[in-house]
């Protein structure tokens, strides 16, 4: 069979499924790509509000995070979501007892660990005693292999108290990251993805956590970039199709139906969220296939709050002392163009909040934003909404790791993609690129074609 006569049929049109459809494309296969929504993107989309163009969720990337880079570039969307030139985070703390105190975490030019030693030194959150404790766990961490079974079984948190980490210091550095890249307390994390988080983004190179965002509305990117890039590939999308079932028919070949046509292929990637996976695998595909049922997921709400005018000169900040834990200014990528400003809170870990009303909302976190920005206080609030993403992420939790499958299922021509399966990465942008890439590569494997991996020509 020539490549150009293999078909693969893609379920998904997150940022797993774009990337499967565009690499297999790439490499001479017909590829069909199937979304439910009404568009593609996945959990890291845009929509309309009036005037306003809004994401759902606050999303970044750091420089390490090569898989979501390379992705930008496939779909020539890297200048609309540039790095930081230099890691430069800006941390407010509201409860300090003598009143609201600025710290900065932010990397010098030295090499690895001392790029990150004179922030550390100056780091306003923490006590002497505390700092130099952080720079002898930060040694520990290096030494942990993120890859050994053993740590998926240990909770972050336990670690962190054997090597001398204050519940302070927990709350003012490494749960200010750890919230933030995995949705989760480390109380909550399971010790070999929280090392691989703080090992690759804080202790492996000198610019490895420079913090990327968006400077566009993510539909811009993950929508519209990347239909353009799928219809260059010559990857026929369908929006709006709901696939009801997924069997193999007595020739060997593929079967995915649909509510309106059965499409026949050589090739199947799943790149839908776990439950979903489970809902679409036949018979024999896995093992165990309830194992993905036990994969548990964590929320994340996000608060959005339209000034009438200026209230935060800065892109973003993060905060210490408040329920409100990221801000950043979204003016300019909603469009909003009157003077005034318009802010979102990303609120990861959100059990408390994710099902409140908007009415308790607006009564916990806009008196926080005038704690932590003086010049709210005689700002006018023209909106006020939320967005609340239930199942935003998969758990990190202890043991999650035995729980997340790789790319090959039992069955062959059938592969998973997803943020959730096993990466080796939290549940981010970077890790959807990188399974729909392993997805992709296994099955080019199998279908004889071999193709070189991205992220190996980038090392």
């Amino acid at each position: 069979m020539t490549a150009a006569a293999h078909r693969a049929v893609v379920v998904g049109g997150g940022l797993a499924g774009v990337t499967a459809a565009l690499e297999l494309a790439d490499a001479g296969v017909r590829v069909t790509l199937l979304e439910g929504r009404p568009r593609l993107g996945g959990l890291a989309f845009s929509f309309k509000r009036g005037d306003l163009t809004v994401d759902n969720g606050q999303h970044v990337y750091l420089r390490c995070c090569t898989a979501y880079r390379w992705f930008l570039d496939r779909i020539d969307g890297a200048a609309l979501a540039p790095l930081q030139d230099r890691l430069d985070v800006p941390v407010l703390d509201v409860g300090h007892p003598r009143g609201p105190r600025l710290g900065r975490l932010r990397r010098s030019a030295l090499p690895v660990p001392l790029h990150l030693a004179g922030s550390l030194a100056r780091y306003p959150h923490l006590s002497l005693a505390e700092r130099a404790a952080v720079g002898r766990a930060a040694l520990a961490l290096r030494a942990l292999d993120p890859a050994d079974p053993a740590l998926d079984g240990l909770d972050f948190a336990t670690w962190l108290g054997r090597h001398g980490q204050s519940p302070r210091t927990v709350e003012a550095l490494w749960d200010l990251v750890g919230i933030a890249t995995l949705n989760a307390t480390a109380g909550q994390s399971s010790l070999g993805l929280a090392a691989m988080v703080f090992k690759t983004g804080l202790l492996s190179e000198n610019g490895a956590a420079d913090i990327g965002w968006a400077r566009v509305p993510l539909g811009d990117l993950h929508d519209a970039l990347a239909r353009r890039a799928l219809d260059a590939a010559g990857v026929r999308t369908a929006l709006r199709t709901r696939v009801t079932s997924v069997s193999r028919a007595q020739d060997g070949n593929w079967q995915v139906a649909t509510e309106s046509e059965t499409l026949d292929a050589d090739t199947v990637v799943l790149a839908v969220p776990q439950r979903e996976a489970h809902g679409l695998l036949p018979a024999g595909a896995l093992a165990d296939p309830d194992k993905l049922l036990d994969i548990g997921t964590a929320p994340i709400l996000n608060v959005h709050v339209v000034y009438d005018r200026k209230v935060l000169r800065r892109p973003f900040f993060a905060a210490l002392g408040t329920p409100v834990q990221w801000v950043f200014d979204r003016t300019e990528s909603s469009g909003l163009a009157d003077g005034g400003q318009y802010l979102a809170l990303s609120q990861s870990v959100a059990h408390n909040d994710i099902d409140e009303p908007v009415t308790v909302l607006r009564r916990k976190y806009l008196p926080e934003l005038e704690r932590l920005l003086p010049a709210a206080r005689g700002a006018k609030v023209r909106d006020f909404f939320v967005t609340r993403e239930r199942t935003a992420t998969f758990a990190p939790t202890p043991g999650v790791g035995r729980l997340r499958h790789g790319a090959c299922t039992d069955t062959p021509g059938l592969y998973l993609a997803g943020a959730w399966t096993a990466t080796g990465w939290p549940a981010t942008m970077e890790s959807a690129v990188r399974s729909g890439l392993s997805a992709a590569h296994a099955a080019l494997a199998a279908l004889g074609r071999h193709r070189a991996h991205p992220l190996q020509e980038a090392a």
